[in-house]
């Protein structure tokens, strides 16, 4: 009976062994790709590994910035998501509040990309880059709230004349 359950246990061993080494080595294959800027390529290996280890926060925080590079900026979002948990806790938080900063530009997020930047910035005071961004999202963010009164007020002059009108 000990060796059934001695030869299990080993087995069990081995195999997540292999998974991990699997993990590995796709997101190996897909920085290569990554590399040489081959995005499609990189999207199916992190993918790989991804199915080999669901929680690779590497292989999330790649296949974010690959779909960054591909211009897919919710699929980053969603993957860079999935990373910011372990690894804003890390050395590499600030890189990874950066990026989704950065991908919430893009879609005009400028409330979340503040946000993103500023917790960016609490990781790695210094960074220049991320405060130039910071203060451009904020700049964009307080143009996006002008306009919207601008078109709040409107609004309320354009009812004022149709009930005017309506009297």
């Amino acid at each position: 009976m000990k060796k059934v359950l001695f030869s299990a246990i080993v087995l069990i061993v081995a195999c997540t062994a292999c998974l991990a080494q699997s993990e590995r080595s796709n997101v190996r294959k897909g920085n290569r790709d990554f590399r040489k800027a081959d995005f499609g390529n990189a999207e199916i290996d992190y993918k790989k590994a991804l199915v080999a280890d669901s929680t690779s926060v590497v292989a999330d925080y790649n296949l974010g910035n690959t779909y960054f590079r591909m211009e897919n900026w919710t699929e980053a979002d969603k993957y860079y998501g999935a990373s910011v948990d372990s690894l804003a806790k890390g050395s590499h938080g600030a890189e990874v509040y950066h990026n989704m900063g950065n991908s919430l530009l893009k879609q005009k997020n400028y409330q979340g990309a503040v946000e993103a930047f500023k917790n960016s910035l609490r990781r790695n005071p210094g960074d220049m880059e991320t405060k130039a961004n910071l203060a451009y999202a904020q700049k964009m963010l307080e143009n996006q709230q002008q306009n919207q009164d601008q078109n709040q007020n409107q609004n309320q002059d354009q009812n004022k004349d149709q009930n005017k009108d309506q009297n």
